[in-house]
């Protein structure tokens, strides 16, 4: 492949500009990317975050919520199904964690795996995810806080809630200053941060401790009452229990921010998957047994859907555990909000470093080794929302950019399965040695002898030799027809991939509308499930690309399972996705289009992929081996 062939994504226009992909990080190109991160995590600290940002205070509402309006006594198995679909992405992330171990998470995976254009969308989706997640998690703290003083709206003035009557906005003070804590915090290093955010973990995982025991304790005293009501163990019925399964599962939410910190990570091979598997684990299991006590100990009907756990003591005479889940809620919320303020500054600095976003995010302080900079900008928007929005009505549009990159991130370990890449992108600084190299071995098949010494002539006899052999006509058929099979089983996989995604939101697309005719949403629903089995059966027919085992960083985990798994993940969360709502998606789409912009006028430009070659793999090892020598000689 020539200079001038060899650059699908290089400097030109359109759609191959936006499906141009850059190489995982290797130790080379770390190594010339500046300044780094400090790897300081262990597996013990990333199962913090992750138990951290994924368990809030939502477990002590949604249980009651849930509940009464879809699963009843069944909610257990709601909050079981809803871990399992999130294990789905989670063993898709473990995979592409410990293959791909830097900062951006799946921006990062997706910038490799599918294209810029999906990445920078990913991104900044991301990035509007993190900001409202803190800011509304902020807002939540100082209703609980107040309970402490006395009840609502009794914290000190100067923390206290404020209307300001001629804009009609109510400011919080308190969730403002939060914010700014937890960014110094943040600002003051990985290690101290995570130590923080491990203690509070550990804190509230005593509280939901204490639920089960006494909880428990309770139950067996009183017989279990929840689960003698009338309606028995499904009173809403299979659908009622999967409805609540589809609630729940946003519970489940904050295990990727484990991803996010994967360039920190001592071990990523081993460490990443175990972090993300026990967390989730942990998550699972405490959201099964606070849930199978609570509905045990009153009936589903006469929860209190604002205070169900507190309420279920207080009818058992235990006023004061009100004080202890109230305590616990806190804490839970303090831990979210670390959770939500720490990956985005790494994803801002990840899309810095690619030149899609002002290399001031990418800058890391020399003393902390964290991305300062970013995590203060950070810091500033997410208290500047927190102090004067009340973005609870803006919640749903957190979930829009996490079930987009589950989305992406499943589609991308089928593409690493079946169409990996089989070229990387070349710096115009390297660009002269590939020409160089390139006239040699033309120089070399014209004039195979030359006028060198003895010994650089046998061995240049040697390789004409070995050309000659593979020149016979019987080999070059052979060669040419395996080359060609690889092609079209790459195109193959290809179209079955772009078949399941095309089925997939045809189906569910077709299944959640309510102004089609019923026969028409059979019809599409027909058409998109056969869509969507025909490309999963093509690729579970077809072998999977060899050139998955060389792919980023060997001897990590292994999604099983695929290609049924993601496609499974893909079909869940593209399910969930279409299901948020009109409004969620207009606002949403809003910030998108903004992205758009920012990307067309800026990031479009500046990518560091703007003048790069694509070149094999081979020929960049070469070439790389070749300049590297070069240096040592000079």
């Amino acid at each position: 492949m020539g200079a001038d062939e060899a650059a699908p994504g290089g400097g030109g226009g359109g759609i191959r500009v936006l499906l141009r992909r850059k190489q995982v990080d290797t130790d080379r190109a770390r190594a010339a990317g500046g300044q780094q991160l400090a790897k300081e995590l262990s597996i013990t600290q990333l199962i913090a975050i992750g138990v951290g940002s994924t368990v809030g205070a939502g477990v002590y509402v949604l249980v009651g919520t849930v509940a009464r309006e879809h699963s009843g006594p069944a909610l257990t198995l709601s909050f079981l199904i809803a871990g399992i679909a999130a294990a789905l992405s989670a063993f898709c992330y473990a995979e592409l964690a410990s293959r791909c171990p830097s900062a951006g998470s799946a921006y990062h995976y997706s910038y490799i795996c599918v294209g810029e254009g999906v990445a920078w969308l990913i991104g900044w989706a991301l990035i509007l995810e993190y900001t409202i997640g803190g800011s509304a998690v902020a807002r939540g703290i100082s209703p609980n806080l107040a309970l402490f003083f006395g009840g609502p709206n009794s914290l000190p003035w100067i923390l206290a809630r404020h209307e300001l009557p001629w804009l009609d906005v109510v400011v919080d003070p308190c969730a403002a200053a939060l914010v700014f804590l937890v960014t110094a915090l943040l600002c003051v290093g990985i290690k101290e941060s995570t130590f923080v955010q491990g203690i509070v973990t550990v804190l509230n995982c005593c509280v939901m401790l204490f639920v089960i025991i006494a909880g428990s304790y309770i139950g067996f005293q009183t017989g279990w009452v929840g689960y003698k009501v009338s309606g028995g163990f499904l009173p809403y019925g299979v659908n009622g229990m999967l409805a609540g399964s589809a609630t729940v599962f946003f519970a489940y939410i904050g295990f990727d921010s484990v991803a996010s910190t994967a360039e920190e990570v001592r071990n990523p091979q081993r460490d990443l998957p175990l972090g993300i598997a026990t967390s989730l684990t942990i998550c699972c299991s405490l959201y099964m047994l606070v849930s199978v006590v609570i509905v045990g100990l009153v009936p589903y009907f006469a929860m209190d859907p604002d205070t169900p756990i507190s309420s279920a003591f207080a009818r058992h005479g235990m006023q004061w555990a009100m004080y202890l889940v109230t305590s616990g809620a806190v804490l839970a919320l303090c831990s979210t909000l670390m959770g939500s303020l720490l990956p985005q500054p790494r994803i801002l600095m990840a899309m810095a470093r690619d030149g899609l976003l002002p290399s001031f995010f990418s800058d890391v302080s020399e003393k902390t080794q964290v991305p300062v900079k970013s995590t203060i900008i950070t810091g500033i928007c997410a208290a500047s929302l927190a102090f004067f929005m009340d973005v609870s009505q803006l919640a749903g549009m957190v979930s829009v950019g996490t079930l987009l990159a589950f989305t992406i991130v499943a589609v991308s370990i089928l593409i690493l399965r079946y169409v990996p890449p089989d070229e990387v992108p070349l710096p115009s600084s390297l660009q002269t040695s590939f020409r160089l190299s390139q006239e040699c071995d033309e120089e070399k098949v014209g004039s195979p002898l030359g006028d060198g010494n003895h010994e650089q002539g046998t061995s240049e006899i040697k390789d004409v030799i070995v050309v000659e052999s593979i020149s016979d006509p019987l080999i070059e058929k052979q060669l040419y027809a395996n080359k060609l099979d690889e092609l079209k089983r790459r195109k193959t996989a290809a179209r079955s991939i772009a078949a399941v995604c095309v089925g997939v939101l045809i189906l569910t697309a077709s299944a959640s509308v309510t102004f089609l005719p019923f026969l028409v949403m059979c019809l599409f629903c027909v058409f998109g499930g056969l869509l969507l089995l025909a490309g999963l059966g093509m690729l579970s027919w077809i072998d999977q690309d060899d050139g998955r085992h060389s792919f980023g960083h060997s001897g990590g985990f292994i999604c099983p399972f695929v290609p049924l798994l993601p496609v499974m993940c893909i079909l869940i969360n593209t399910y969930l996705l279409i299901n948020l709502g009109g409004g969620t998606w207009m606002r949403v789409g809003v910030w998108l289009v903004m992205g758009v912009f920012v990307y067309i006028f800026y990031g479009r430009t500046h990518s560091s992929l703007t003048d790069v070659v694509y070149v094999s793999l081979a020929q960049a090892n070469e070439i790389y081996g070749s300049s590297s020598s070069s240096a040592f000689v000079a």
